[in-house]
């Protein structure tokens, strides 16, 4: 057991993180998760990587290019410190490719650490696709480094019947490189979502972005700092959060653009739908430049349903559940629909209406 030195709410970046239910999903017990981890892997090809408590578990695995090394987490951030341990690296020389990587996480309980790095050299290109499920504190430590040209499409599903997830992304983009990283939240666990992303090179682009859907008395939250220090980067932050019954979804995106970063692109657009007016939606969009020669743009807007539309929608017949299910189903596709292989995003969608069907 870790000894815990959590960050408090006195903190401004964490006075809407529930480190509460973190501590407590650090503490449970362990109990069998009953889940076949083989039922957790898209049916895509590829190589695919299972740990289960935060240690390899072969039988499910085939690495392929994927290396399970041990690794000291090189961080200050207070979760993304403890992640030291067993992890998995992905280093892909000059022009190599590697899609269509899965690493599924499955906890039963406790804690468990596990620290990542994928270093791509130039105009590689790399697809991976997380699932955490079970429960227990799964805690992750990401270290991204892209250089010229290369790019890396993640997408990340939360789908946890209970307990915490929390993910520390930290990326350096090179170079007229990408970096693409889509978050979905749609289980019963809590979560923070936190990511640092730095572009280093001209031209570079990062996106973080995603969709977290709580209900209950649930609680996700996403944190992300985007640094913009070349000249000619571009940015999104594309987030959508739903929130149900009396539960709490919280998102805050940073843009920094450093006084040489001219000719900056950097957008953020977090949106929140309220399905019942208990629940709640916190969103912090903040800019911070130095430049003058750039165009970024900010919008947080919390909402319901549309009433026109909800009638619309009934008036041709389709029953009240169905029709809010569609709304809200729409509401969260285009922060989902930058997800590159059709099968991936196909697989994000099913989670998302499956949340959908069960909160309304």
């Amino acid at each position: 057991m870790t000894v815990l030195d959590l960050p408090t709410k006195k903190a401004e970046a964490w006075r809407w993180s529930d480190m509460d239910a973190l501590r407590a999903s650090a503490e449970s017990p362990q109990a069998p998760a009953g889940i076949d981890p083989a039922d957790l892997f898209l049916d895509i090809e590829g190589p695919r990587l299972c740990f289960v408590d935060g240690v390899f578990e072969p039988a499910h695995s085939r690495p392929g290019p994927v290396e399970v090394t041990r690794q000291i987490a090189a961080t200050d951030h207070p979760l993304g410190s403890l992640a030291i341990g067993e992890g998995w690296a992905l280093h892909l020389g000059p022009e190599h490719a590697a899609t269509c990587i899965q690493i599924v996480h499955l906890g039963t309980g406790g804690e468990n650490h596990v620290p990542a790095r994928i270093l791509l050299a130039d105009d590689a290109v790399a697809t991976v696709v997380e699932t955490f499920a079970g429960t227990g504190w799964a805690n992750r430590l990401t270290a991204i480094a892209l250089g010229k040209g290369a790019r890396l499409m993640r997408s990340v599903r939360l789908v946890q019947t209970g307990g915490f997830v929390s993910i520390r992304d930290e990326a350096e983009v090179g170079e007229g490189a990408s970096l693409v990283s889509i978050f979905l939240g749609a289980g019963g666990m809590g979560s923070r979502i936190d990511g640092a992303l730095t572009l280093t090179g001209k031209g570079a682009f990062a996106e973080m972005g995603g969709a977290l859907l709580t209900s209950g008395t649930q609680r996700q939250e996403a944190a992300v700092a985007v640094r913009h220090e070349q000249v000619e980067g571009s940015s999104r932050q594309i987030w959508r959060a739903v929130a149900a019954d009396q539960s709490v979804a919280s998102l805050a995106a940073r843009v920094e653009v450093a006084r040489g970063a001219q000719q900056t692109d950097g957008e953020q657009s977090l949106r929140g739908l309220l399905l019942q007016r208990t629940a709640t939606v916190n969103l912090k969009p903040e800019l911070e430049i130095f430049a003058d020669d750039v165009k970024c743009a900010h919008g947080a807007t919390v909402g319901e349903l549309d009433r026109n539309a909800l009638f619309y929608l009934q008036s041709r017949g389709i029953e009240d559940a169905q029709a809010k299910a569609l709304l809200t189903h729409a509401f969260v596709a285009d922060a989902l629909a930058r997800i590159g292989e059709e099968p991936v995003r196909e697989a994000f969608a099913a989670d998302a209406a499956a949340w959908l069907e069960a909160a309304l």
